[in-house]
């Protein structure tokens, strides 16, 4: 019998970063615990309470997210209230236990807890009613003064912290669930800013290149104008605010960006972002476009509602699909998607940062939409010099050509988009790979330059 040797662990004792966080957390969620407990027996007993008798503990020194983000925003005791019931059912679900009491005169639950109803998870999901009544009970006075809480104008809305859930159209305004955004969930859990994954409910993609300037060929006319482009995203607001133009013009910027595929349309937008320092997301439009009544329109506002206290930079290649010109109105079909384009105009007019739509065809784009672009930026496809700098940042001539290969001469006989002279240099390395070969041939680039033009419609010259 073999004897199994057991290894003993070393006691784990090295702190991490979450750790001052988690007792602030802890402390704070207590004291949440007691003001919960307090205003429940006030209430059963039938007597005032107000929540100045327990007064939240004092964060003045406190290290961690949490408290950073308290500090801040010089939260109250009734905003830290809010923020802590959002977070209650993500670290501490338990706490919210005792809102389950039944009113036993009706046998139902207590209206006045409020309450949403959660499809797997087993705890008390909070709603705006939960907040008042936790903060101010029945003091309605009370109860009005925290009303503004819940309005856009404040910074749980402006900077995304918190978002309202509505149920159905006749439900009451405080019935709306009360949810923390998933940035911040992770902000205060984990002490870092999480960014959106790509997902059913948010349809778009973090876009990432690792390229560089130098590595984008275009012309000194495209590249003066994508140069507005950044010079916007790096200084909008200050441009906005000292050059006094928030007064008269709205936040925000969008562009056009059209011609062939293959010009560089995507790489600019990812490295516009990157050289500012922004997240450039993608939208899926497979994900987004739907033939049922109000589901675009929901699904964009989605992407919109998470990205508009973000700097971000959002792109919609192929957009065609979603913004082409709409149509004169003959059934219902036509005009759910006139609707929807109007919809979409809104919320970009509306948004705060960049928007960037990209097309083959200027002429597919609704006017509504072009009229309202600051950038409308052309991209062609490269002439022979611009095609000879894209060959050599592809394919080394010194190490990786044969010397049968003139780059010169068939960037000047075939022209070919960057993106199709990217495919035909993958192309030819795998045929040289395929032979044993440690080099490219010409025959190996004519016949992926064959291979392009078919995919085109087309024959090689």
């Amino acid at each position: 019998m073999t004897a199994i040797t057991m290894q003993k662990r070393e006691p784990l004792t090295a702190s991490w970063p979450g750790d001052d966080n988690a007792a602030i957390l802890s402390g704070e969620l207590d004291w949440f615990s007691k003001v919960l407990e307090t205003r429940l027996t006030a209430y059963f007993e039938q007597r005032p309470w107000g929540l100045d008798d327990l007064p939240p503990p004092d964060l003045t020194a406190a290290q961690g997210a949490y408290a950073e983000l308290v500090r801040e925003l010089d939260m109250s005791a009734e905003e830290r209230l809010v923020l802590l019931l959002a977070l209650i059912p993500h670290v501490r679900p338990q706490t919210l236990d005792p809102l389950f009491t039944r009113n036993r005169a009706l046998e139902r639950a207590f209206t006045e807890f409020g309450g949403w109803p959660g499809k797997n998870h087993g705890g008390f999901l909070p709603t705006c009613e939960t907040a008042l009544f936790v903060a101010a009970g029945t003091d309605l006075e009370r109860r009005f003064r925290m009303i503004p809480l819940f309005e856009n104008d404040h910074f749980f809305a402006r900077r995304g912290i918190l978002r309202l859930e509505h149920g159905e159209r006749a439900e009451t305004l405080f019935s709306s669930a009360l949810t923390l955004s998933g940035e911040y969930l992770h902000l205060l859990i984990a002490g870092t800013r999480h960014k959106p994954d790509f997902s059913a409910t948010f349809p778009a993609k973090l876009i990432t290149t690792p390229l560089g300037w130098q590595d984008l060929v275009l012309g000194p006319q495209v590249l003066e104008e994508v140069g507005h482009l950044q010079t916007w995203l790096e200084r909008g607001p200050e441009v906005m605010r000292e050059w006094g133009l928030e007064r008269s013009v709205k936040p925000g910027y969008r562009a056009l960006f059209y011609g062939p595929p293959g010009t560089g349309k995507t790489l600019t937008a990812t490295l516009i972002g990157a050289s500012a320092g922004v997240d450039v997301y993608r939208i899926d439009l497979s994900m987004v476009v739907s033939k049922y009544i109000g589901e675009t329109e929901k699904n964009l506002a989605g992407v919109f509602d998470q990205a508009a206290n973000k700097n971000w930079v959002l792109f919609f290649d192929e957009a065609d699909a979603l913004f082409g010109r709409r149509t004169q109105t003959s059934n219902s079909n036509d005009r759910h998607a006139n609707q929807e384009v109007a919809y979409l105009l809104q919320r970009i007019e509306d948004f705060p940062g960049m928007v960037v739509l990209a097309t083959n065809l200027r002429a597919n784009i609704d006017e509504a939409f072009a009229r309202r672009f600051q950038s409308a930026i052309y991209f062609p496809l490269p002439d022979a010099e611009q095609r000879l700098r894209l060959w050599h940042g592809m394919l080394d001539p010194a190490t990786r050509l044969a010397d049968d290969v003139d780059l010169a001469r068939i960037a000047a006989d075939h022209p070919l988009a960057g993106g199709a002279i990217a495919n035909v240099a993958r192309y030819a390395v795998l045929r040289a790979l395929q032979r044993k070969r440690a080099r490219v041939c010409s025959d190996d680039l004519l016949a992926g330059i064959a291979r392009e033009r078919f995919k085109e419609g087309k024959s090689i010259a």
